[in-house]
């Protein structure tokens, strides 16, 4: 966590050096703590809140933030335990006076939790088009439609609006806009540029019709695709996939939340991949340095 500023960089590596001279966790174990706790840390330094100031409404905020992402209960769950257990350490070690996360409650396993794949679970989900028996005229856009799906994290909504003159592949971003209007910049990893760039070369051309516009996923009268098209098209793979729970379009944006956070990706460019927050600018080429939310995805995501 090269962005953790004193002192809680100095914390957070003692932590980790008690996890493995006091306690022998593992090196994946503490590699997870590492992540989760650098987020946290990131988060309270942001705020920005000293050690001694952090407060258990500071760590539900934190938690709250993680939640709005789409991870899963036991995802969240993990959290909260290293942050437990970093704040009893804390207190032991007389580095702390009281322990603000004493009193913050495991989530609970909710049933209308968002739905995750695993890494292994997706890449079958996006090489189901390619495994149809015999393989449709449609191929090509809907492995488009899954890769762009599982790369942006966007809302299927979104996906269906999605204007041609909004990528820029160049850059390698896509401009979204989501709720209320509001615009983002959004990176694309390879692969999923790739498989668009093949369905407008190679299909798209052929489904042009009068209202076909400038939308960019077209059906076979060449108007916009429904969100009800999309969401029988993703169950339609996901059973071709060997994937045997409810899916949907929302579930690969979950997907891509968690993914990239429990890679270590950071909060705060998450949050604007996802749209949670508008900082972005209205133009794709401003003095804004973009760079990093960027290299966030690229470095994080398993298709970057």
């Amino acid at each position: 966590m090269h962005d953790l500023e004193e002192p809680y960089r100095t914390i957070l590596e003692s932590f980790l050096n008690h996890l493995s001279v006091e306690r022998n966790f593992s090196i994946h174990t503490r590699l997870s703590y590492r992540n989760d706790l650098g987020r946290y840390l990131l988060f309270m330094q942001d705020t920005p809140k000293r050690l001694e100031e952090i407060e258990a409404a500071d760590i539900r905020r934190f938690v709250s933030a993680l939640h709005e992402t789409g991870l899963e209960a036991s995802t969240l769950a993990r959290n909260i335990s290293a942050i437990r257990s970093l704040h009893k350490f804390l207190l032991a070690e007389r580095m702390l006076e009281t322990n603000p996360a004493e009193t913050i409650q495991q989530p609970k396993q909710a049933k209308n939790l968002p739905n995750v794949l695993g890494v292994e679970e997706v890449m079958r989900l996006l090489d189901a088009p390619l495994k149809k028996q015999p393989q449709g005229k449609f191929m090509l856009r809907d492995k488009a439609i899954l890769e762009f799906l599982y790369a942006a994290g966007v809302r299927v909504s979104e996906l269906v609006n999605l204007q041609q003159q909004n990528l820029f592949f160049d850059a390698g971003f896509v401009r979204i806009f989501g709720k209320g209007s509001k615009e983002r910049l959004v990176p694309v990893g390879q692969s999923a540029m790739a498989w668009i760039t093949r369905y407008r070369n190679e299909l798209r051309i052929g489904l042009l019709s009068k209202e076909s516009h400038d939308t960019l996923f077209l059906n076979a009268r060449g108007k916009k695709l429904s969100r009800m098209a999309v969401y029988l098209m993703v169950r339609e793979y996901a059973m071709l996939a060997g994937i045997n729970r409810e899916i949907s379009p929302h579930t690969l944006r979950h997907t891509f939340a968690t993914h990239l956070l429990e890679g270590g990706a950071d909060l705060r460019a998450v949050q604007e991949m996802l749209g949670h927050s508008s900082i972005l600018a209205t133009q794709i080429y401003t003095h804004i340095d973009r760079t990093f939310i960027r290299e966030v995805h690229k470095t994080f995501h398993p298709r970057g």
